[in-house]
């Protein structure tokens, strides 16, 4: 990695999730597990935004499960689900205000060779090329949950290193809130889930005036 990358601060994190989730897009996240480094760069992500939002975990209230996306910006939030999947998102926006943005995508750098081996693949765009495929491949359960993304376990970082073009979509496999094109990601990554394909039809460029209206969000 450049001696000249940016660790990403919590301010980045407490802005408008929809800003988050797109600038999230060509980061890179660093894990260091058991004396290695993993990771790689951000491909792909989706934003849950709020108790309004049928989708998000936070639509019936607060709970024991979700209270975290209540809490500061900046941390891990894990949860487990389809009875064998770990999700990482990355908690958003202010205090007492639920919203979190789901990595979705990740194009490995770092310790390759252990993510391929982690899930059983032989190429490195099919280790983690789709949300629990992130976790299996770092290895990360619900026991990072509430990880400080600021600390020095895990945290993300601007390389300038990214170029692509991104997209966005309705998210993936849900049945409420389809009509929010609420999920981003990079034109043509090899490391972009393959569940993607199911709504490539009505994907579409992001320019610079549906960004705008994305970075207005609240």
């Amino acid at each position: 990695m450049k001696t000249t990358s940016v660790r990403l601060r919590r301010s980045f994190y407490q802005r408008p999730t929809l800003e988050v989730a797109l600038d999230l897009l060509g980061k890179v996240l660093v894990f260091k597990n058991e004396g290695e480094t993993l990771g790689g760069r951000l491909v792909e992500v989706e934003a849950y935004i709020g108790e309004d939002d049928p989708a998000c975990h936070a639509y019936r209230g607060r709970t024991p499960r979700n209270e975290i996306m209540y809490g500061k910006a900046g941390f891990l939030y894990v949860y487990f689900t389809y009875g064998n999947h770990y999700m990482l998102n990355i908690v958003t926006e202010r205090v007492g205000f639920p919203a979190a943005v789901l990595l979705r995508g990740l194009e490995p750098l770092f310790g390759i060779e252990t993510m391929m081996k982690r899930r059983g693949v032989r190429k490195a765009t099919e280790a983690a090329s789709g949300p629990g495929k992130i976790a299996k491949a770092l290895g990360v359960t619900t026991k990072y949950k509430g990880l400080d993304l600021t600390g020095d376990v895990m945290y993300l970082v601007d390389d300038g290193e990214f170029s692509g073009e991104i997209w966005q979509s309705a998210r993936i496999g849900i049945t409420d809130g389809i009509e929010r094109e609420w999920r981003f990601f990079v034109a043509g990554n090899p490391s972009v889930s393959k569940a993607g394909g199911q709504v490539a039809g009505t994907a579409r460029r992001v320019t610079a005036t549906n960004r705008s209206l994305h970075d207005r969000h609240a």
